[in-house]
Order: C-alpha cells, then sequence, then structure tokens
C-alpha cells in the first residue's frame, strides 16, 4: 500500500492563495482531483493526505468538500487563524469531521521566527493534543531551533515536519540543517516527510544530488517516522510526480520490506489515523 502524505488541490478563481501569482506559470492554474488520479493510479498510491495552501478556513471547508466527493483523499490538514478567538472556535468545529486532521500554519512565510512560540497559542495547541490532531510544521532550517522549543513545550503534540525542514541544497550550506534535524529527531514523538527536496535542489535533480539528505533523515528519525509525501503539484518546479516516485523506490530498495511500507504508507496511516 502507499500513501501520499502531503499534496495540494487548488482552484484560481477563489482568489484566497495569497503567494500564487501568475509568475509561477508552472503552478497558475487549477489543480483538482481530476488531475492527480492518473498520476496516483500510475504510481499505485491508494489515499492521499490533502494540505492546506492558503490562510483561510474557506479554503480548510473546500478541502473538506473534496475529502468528502473522492474516496483517495484520507484526510486534510487546514488552517485557523490562531491569532484571533475565532481559531478556537474553528478548530472545535473542524475537529467534529473525521476527515479533518490537523492544522498548518504558514510558518515559513512569518517573518518573525518566534511567531509560533506565543503563549496566546496554548489553548489551540491544547485542543490539537486533547482532539488528537496533528501539527504540520512548515519550517526551514532557521525555525528549527523555535520548533525544538515548541516540542518540548508541548511535549503530546504530534508533530510533522514537512518537506525535511527544507534544507538549501543548491548552496550545499547545510551542516546546520544536518545538526539541528538531528538534535529535534531526537524527540521520539516528532515525524518527517520525505516530501519536497526535489523543489529545494534545482532543476530535475539526480538522486545522487538527494540522497544525502534522504539517508540523514531515515538515520535521524527511522522508517516509523519517517513518511513519504509528493508536494505535488509543486514538485512539478522542479520535476514531476512519477520521477520523484521512481527516486524514492530507488532509495528504499535496499531496505527491509516493513522499513519500505513504513516509509509508503504506515507511518502515515498510524500518524494521521488512517483506516485502511
Amino acid at each position: 500500500m502507499r500513501i501520499d502524505a502531503h499534496q495540494h488541490f487548488w482552484q484560481v478563481s477563489r482568489g484566497d492563495y495569497d503567494w500564487l501569482t501568475p509568475e509561477l506559470e508552472t503552478l497558475y492554474k487549477d489543480f483538482l482531483p481530476a488531475d492527480i488520479k492518473p498520476l496516483l493510479d500510475q504510481a499505485q498510491v491508494a489515499k492521499t493526505i490533502l494540505v492546506q495552501a492558503a490562510e483561510t478556513t474557506a479554503e480548510t471547508d473546500f478541502m473538506l468538500k473534496l475529502a468528502a466527493e473522492n474516496d483517495f483523499i484520507a484526510g486534510v490538514v487546514g488552517w485557523v487563524d490562531m491569532e484571533s478567538a475565532q481559531g478556537l472556535i474553528d478548530l472545535q468545529r473542524l475537529s467534529q469531521n473525521p476527515l479533518f486532521k490537523g492544522i498548518r500554519p504558514m510558518l515559513q512565510e512569518i517573518e518573525d521566527i518566534n511567531w509560533v512560540l506565543k503563549p496566546e497559542f496554548a489553548p489551540i495547541f491544547a485542543m490539537l493534543v486533547d482532539k488528537n490532531l496533528t501539527f504540520d510544521a512548515l519550517v526551514l532550517p532557521k525555525h528549527l531551533d523555535v520548533l525544538h522549543t515548541l516540542i518540548k513545550r508541548y511535549p503530546k503534540l504530534k508533530v510533522v515536519i514537512d518537506h525535511g525542514a527544507k534544507p538549501t541544497i543548491t548552496t550545499g550550506l547545510t551542516q546546520d540543517w544536518y545538526e539541528k534535524i538531528a538534535e529535534i529527531a531526537s524527540n521520539s514523538l516528532v515525524h518527517c516527510k520525505l516530501s519536497g527536496l526535489v523543489t529545494e535542489a534545482g532543476d530535475n535533480p539526480e538522486l545522487a544530488t538527494l540522497s544525502p539528505y534522504m539517508h540523514h533523515l531515515l538515520a535521524c528519525f527511522g522508517a516509523e517516522r519517517l513518511m513519504w509525501g509528493s508536494d505535488w503539484p509543486v514538485v512539478n518546479l522542479s520535476a514531476s510526480y512519477p520521477s520523484w516516485v521512481e527516486q524514492v523506490e530507488t532509495f528504499v530498495k535496499p531496505l527491509t520490506t516493513q522499513e519500505q511500507q513504513n516509509i509508503w504508507a504506515t507511518t502515515a496511516q498510524k500518524f494521521y489515523t488512517i483506516n485502511s
């Protein structure tokens, strides 16, 4: 079984994707379930986790509607306004939908690196823990110290690091990333997504370019805390869905059957509470 633990949909006319501009030609169009289904079938992917791409609850409701209409969408990671009293109300409402799995604030876009540590967010994190919901950490290497502090503050919070915290593969200036990933992975509750690396590595990167980072994530988190994701359609900026799948197939080939299954599906299944 294969689960894509990280993919997106968007409909440009909805107008709440602030980052999505005409300059991003490859991405500036609608990406909807009919567009990904042939790719899933080709790669033998049975289920996906649909992740927010806009800082609105309207988009979260839009994603939940798509999930209700498409059996392959096993769960939705949405967004709530953590800075508003409405955020807690929205989180309570959304938590009643079994397809809603957790939230993802767009930390990489927020100027204040320490933003997520604001004490007024405590009720949000308490509810996430209480409802067994997840926290997707969309971070850059510079956020890893802050994320480590957050995890120590809320030790029962289910955290997954998106895209391996986006090491700057094109520059090779990644020593800091190697050290901080190892440090944060020492917390046994933290998970990580084997996703997004191709986009950080330039045009059609070879596996040889990506594998040192992939090996480090595997060494730090183990197969039981590492989950594969495509980051489709963002992956199209550098490569393609099939080519990334093929690279991961080659990467996991030396692993045991159980380790391979963990990365392809079981880790995501357990983390996001996906019924098989």
